[in-house]
């Protein structure tokens, strides 16, 4: 396929980033040659269609001929406004004849001699220098972007108009973080049950993710910003999202003119209660200003929708030990990612998109994906959404991800049938009943005593993709979760599920020993600065993922699954 098949817009992006030379400036530091930083504008890209994850080429069925089904992870009947329904993929690869050779070509590297290279000692040395806040607890990005270097400059207008990282990593007993002058910055952590998969620690990375509302869903009826408003609206959202009942610290709603609790009248209670049937004349409301600027039909809302102007944040960090070699959450980020909702669509608009995605598919199966978007605002996902990042240079600094890198982002965040509103993890949050009712940050409290979460049917959500996929990640690669999971003839160890159960750390942390290996492992790639051929860390070799595939070839799966 020529390059002109992938269509991209290339507003407002980079020149090529610094000279011909045996050095680069990448805009932080001088870098060596041998670690520099990739042209962010580059329009000769690598994958003409970053959006389709490593993880699709896995093999499915093994050398003995037994299948194995990660795909419904993703891949399932969806939910409103979700109107993907793409669970016909959990039984074809069915990609455009490009994509029928997996681009990833990190997955196939031997690493290990570089791995071999590195001490234990100096691995945990790297990753515990912080590279988000400076010696005097300043933003070093935000510094950065204050004066932008010219190589992030994409629009040329001296100024970064992106996402200029804003978060304290100072949370109080409700999760919010807290500025230095004691102000809120807005963000909340939300603690969350991984999805099953790659996104598990003792598959690379831990990670967090935050969630921030616009400044009127803060705010009373005069103005002022208010804590109480802003936790009780951010459950209202919750519910909204999940669309079910939310339990909340006692409030009384004859402060705020709404019944919260859908009991026909007000008083005091401890639930926002799910009620939501506009053909019916059945409404929820926000409160404080945000309930006004509803009323005045200046915010929208729909059960599975978030808010216009949501953003969510996200940090992926290397794996820590802490002081009794338990494994924790790293200072150094890998990536830095952040997304808001900047367009509001209806369910029509969704079933539009959804049905534009099939047409497309059936008219043009050979033209890839279109590509909007630019480096400082971010890569559009088509629901509404931009999504932008940063990711390391090779020196360790954050730096912004080129456009062909932030593609990737695209990959899980759209067309996909298990995205509620084009997101995973807040769907996916603690219920009240946990610690601080599931509003903290993973640095506040681990994932030691977390109980397995659970699906629609009842049935525990990690034991179930562990009897179907047959391993713990994808690409059945992970031979720790192997052995301590499975026997010997690949049947799953009821005792040590019935630990797991009870404690989800079992299965979701790594050793100590595999948490060094994968922080050695993923800074090769940082040192190669070769994100554009995968970031995925894979230890024991890709035996299981396709380098090529069949058109139309089939996957062996024969039952369908749901991912709830």
């Amino acid at each position: 396929m020529k390059k002109n098949r992938l269509v991209v817009l290339l507003c407002l992006l980079l020149a090529a980033c610094g000279p011909n030379s045996n050095q680069i400036d990448s805009g932080e530091k001088t870098l060596p040659a041998s670690v520099q930083t990739p042209k962010l504008a580059a329009i000769d890209i690598h994958n003409e269609a970053p959006y389709l994850p490593p993880q699709c080429y896995t093999k499915t069925e093994d050398a003995k001929g037994q299948v194995h089904n990660p795909c419904y992870v993703c891949h399932t009947e969806s939910k409103r406004p979700n109107m993907m329904n793409d669970q016909e993929l959990q039984l074809t690869y069915g990609f455009q004849d490009y994509l029928t050779r997996n681009q990833w070509e990190n997955l196939f590297k031997d690493h290990s001699r570089d791995i071999a290279a590195q001490t234990d000692e100096e691995i945990l040395e790297y990753v515990r220098k912080d590279n988000y806040f400076d010696d005097e607890g300043g933003i070093l990005l935000k510094q950065k972007l204050a004066s932008v270097p010219p190589q992030w400059d994409g629009n040329r207008n001296g100024q970064w108009d992106g996402y200029i990282p804003d978060l304290h990593f100072n949370f109080d007993s409700q999760g919010f973080d807290i500025r230095p002058d004691g102000t809120l910055s807005g963000w909340r952590a939300f603690a969350y049950a991984p999805v099953p998969g790659s996104f598990w620690p003792t598959n690379g990375s831990m990670d967090d993710v935050l969630i921030r509302l616009p400044f009127v869903f803060r705010q009373n009826d005069a103005g002022k910003e208010d804590r109480t408003i802003y936790r009780i609206n951010l459950a209202v959202v919750e519910s909204m999202i999940k669309e079910q009942d939310i339990d909340i610290e006692g409030v009384d709603e004859r402060a705020y003119g709404v019944d919260l609790n859908q009991d026909g009248q007000l008083g005091q209670t401890d639930k926002v209660a799910y009620q939501w049937a506009p053909k019916q004349q059945i409404y929820m409301s926000y409160v404080g200003a945000a309930k006004t600027a509803f009323e005045q039909r200046q915010l929208k809302m729909a059960a599975g929708l978030y808010p216009l102007g949501t953003e969510f944040l996200h940090s992926l960090r290397y794996l820590n030990l802490d002081s009794q070699g338990q494994v924790t959450m790293a200072p150094r980020m890998k990536e830095l990612r952040y997304a808001r909702k900047f367009t509001w669509l209806t369910y029509n608009d969704h079933q539009v998109f959804a049905n534009g995605e099939i047409k497309e598919r059936h008219d043009f199966p050979d033209r890839s994906r279109q590509l909007l978007g630019d480096i400082e605002v971010g890569m559009r996902n088509g629901s509404g959404w931009n999504y932008q990042g940063f990711i390391e240079n090779g020196l360790g600094e954050l730096r912004p991800q080129s456009f062909e890198e932030l593609g990737s982002c695209v990959a899980c965040h759209s067309t996909i049938g298990a995205i509620t509103d084009s997101t995973f993890a807040f769907r996916r949050k603690l219920e009240s009943d946990e610690f601080q009712r599931g509003w903290y940050h993973w640095s506040q409290k681990s994932l030691k005593n977390l109980k397995e979460p659970l699906r629609e049917d009842g049935e525990p959500e990690y034991a179930y993709y562990l009897r179907h996929n047959g391993a713990g990640d994808e690409f059945r690669s992970n031979q720790e979760i192997q052995q301590l999971f499975f026997t010997a003839d690949g049947q799953l160890k009821a005792d040590t599920l019935a630990a797991m159960n009870q404690d989800v750390s079992l299965l979701l942390m790594p050793s100590p020993q595999r948490a060094l290996a994968l922080n050695k492992a993923y800074r090769v790639l940082v040192m190669a600065q070769s994100f554009s051929k995968g970031r995925q860390v894979i230890l024991g070799g890709a035996d299981n993922i396709h380098q090529q595939v069949e058109p139309d070839q089939l996957t062996g799966v024969k039952e369908v699954l749901s991912a709830f």
